[in-house]
């Protein structure tokens, strides 16, 4: 029982950081379940693999709370009415990947390989590196500047998150871009997405998973939860700050550089 708390804990810093920056989450859980030999099992489930993300998302509601709270005394009439169009918004956006996620969830967790998930890794590795050496001139700098047509071709690109290996984080930050808006609002609209998203999608293979887990197991994930929660609390924090003065480059370099390194484990047969 205590190594697997140790696995619980290794997977819950993975889904923390990973979740937010834009390098794949599942795709590392799927990579670090390899590594530790769990690829098989509880931890490899999808029960586990999607229901540590509500971990991430009260790390999200809890930093947030005050910006996605309509309901705050402490805000002006306007600013409630403001609070209310970024939540339409962000319903707007999640409207695609929730059918898409109906549709093909189920089809993309069956073909989910290593291989699968390094190519992705470096195509937006690649996809990272090329944006950012255009030019532009953000033409977005805060949420409520951003349309609802905006906001829906955002959600157009979270669909690509459902290949593995993609990052819901990394599309819908690079189709933001890709769209004219900031990095900042770029990163901070992409964590409002996964609210209902990653939520979702929890609920959903909650309800449908005929997985039956044993007390154990109940243990294993609620601790998984709260490292992720309290990891994603300072992943989010770190990506906040970093993208006021850097951009997104260096996710792409090692996006690019683990994608070859999975590529050449799975042709030697080591993942």
């Amino acid at each position: 029982m205590i190594i697997n708390i140790f696995k619980s804990i290794v997977l819950g810093i993975v889904e923390g950081i990973t979740e937010w920056l834009p390098i794949s989450s599942t795709g590392h859980l799927i990579l670090v379940n390899k590594f530790l030999g769990t690829d098989k099992g509880f931890f490899d489930s999808q029960i586990f693999l999607y229901v540590i993300q509500l971990g991430a998302i009260l790390a999200i509601a809890t930093l947030y709370f005050k910006k996605l709270n309509p309901f705050s005394p402490s805000k002006t009439k306007q600013e409630k009415q403001d609070t209310w169009q970024m939540w339409f918004k962000v319903i707007v956006a999640c409207l695609p990947a929730a059918v898409a996620g109906l549709l093909f969830n189920d089809y993309m967790d069956a073909i989910s390989t290593p291989v699968l998930v390094s190519v992705m890794l470096i195509v937006y590795g690649v996809a990272f590196i090329f944006i950012e050496n255009k030019k532009r001139t953000p033409k977005v700098n805060d949420i409520d500047s951003l349309t609802y047509k905006t906001a829906l071709f955002i959600g157009l690109f979270q669909v690509l998150s459902i290949i593995p290996g993609t990052s819901r984080s990394g599309a819908t930050i690079l189709g933001a871009i890709i769209l004219g808006t900031s990095r900042c609002v770029a990163a901070e609209f992409s964590f409002f997405l996964a609210i209902p998203i990653m939520f979702g999608v929890s609920f959903l293979k909650i309800v449908t998973n005929d997985y039956i887990m044993t007390a154990n197991e109940w243990i294993l994930l609620a601790v998984a939860m709260v490292v992720s929660y309290v990891v994603s609390s300072l992943a989010v924090k770190f990506l906040t700050n970093f993208v006021k003065k850097h951009d997104f480059k260096a996710f792409g370099i090692y996006r690019i550089t683990l994608g070859i390194v999975v590529i050449g484990g799975a042709l030697l047969n080591l993942i």
